[in-house]
């Protein structure tokens, strides 16, 4: 990782924000990107000391020209791009009958159409670099739970976006990866409109549907992360990897 550029994405909170820790740790220069300020000021205070750097930029990623300054001011700190970690993205309850169309268009716009325009306007600079994606995407992503539609969907195109890409991409050297986490003690579920109360037996229940018999951390998730877009990972691409605790090898609700 030493010396190496990373955009992450969602880097303000939860997974995104570990792997900008865990790749600045590892010597990577990393830009990470999120819509709060005072977090991302946090984080960059955090970061001081250790073998790499993290330099802070807010942006909406769900605006097309938003992306399009992201990555040319990524570039123009950097001065190359080797890693896009697209962490950024929500959760909201719905099911068939009651999700709105506006629902619908904003999880598929973060979680999906984001992910999509990032990775296009990073190939130039990525097939410079040889370098590589790694997607945040989720069990849900290949298990169907109930109550949470658009997200499930949503997690399905990431992986399906994630084979596609790295079949596309292989030519031009950049490896495209995913992971699939199971529940991960982060502020997804709480921002997502689930109360504190009710995230505590959320998190309760998860030590049965987890074979491991806990939800996970973030930490944990940024390590795999860090690996899959380290050189050691330098002939693994398509592949969408579970870090579940068990959790996809069951039907546990």
């Amino acid at each position: 990782m030493k010396g190496k550029a990373a955009l992450i994405t969602g880097a303000s909170s939860g997974i995104g924000r570990a792997a900008a820790i865990a790749f600045a740790e590892s010597g990577a220069n990393v830009i990470a990107v999120g819509r709060n300020e005072d977090a991302l000021a946090e984080l960059a205070g955090d970061a001081k000391g250790l073998a790499g750097s993290i330099s802070v930029c807010k942006a909406d990623i769900t605006e097309p020209v938003e992306i399009d300054r992201l990555v040319s001011e990524a570039v123009e700190k950097a001065g190359r791009l080797d890693i896009l970690v697209n962490a950024a993205g929500i959760i909201q309850n719905g099911s068939i009958t009651d999700t709105t169309l506006e629902d619908w268009d904003n999880m598929l716009n973060i979680n999906v159409r984001s992910v999509f325009y990032l990775i296009q306007k990073c190939v130039p600079e990525l097939e410079k670099a040889k370098g590589n994606v790694v997607n945040v995407s989720s069990v849900t992503g290949t298990r169907a739970f109930p109550g949470v539609l658009a997200y499930c969907v949503s997690k399905a195109a990431v992986d399906q976006l994630t084979r596609c890409c790295a079949l596309e991409l292989a030519p031009k050297g950049i490896r495209v990866n995913a992971v699939n986490p199971g529940v991960v003690v982060t502020n997804l579920h709480r921002r997502g409109g689930m109360t504190e109360e009710k995230y505590e037996v959320f998190l309760e229940h998860s030590k049965k549907t987890h074979p491991i018999g806990r939800p996970g951390e973030a930490r944990e998730v940024a390590e795999l992360i860090k690996f899959l877009a380290s050189d050691n990972a330098g002939w693994i691409t398509g592949v969408t990897y579970a870090i579940d605790g068990g959790r996809a090898e069951t039907c546990a609700r």
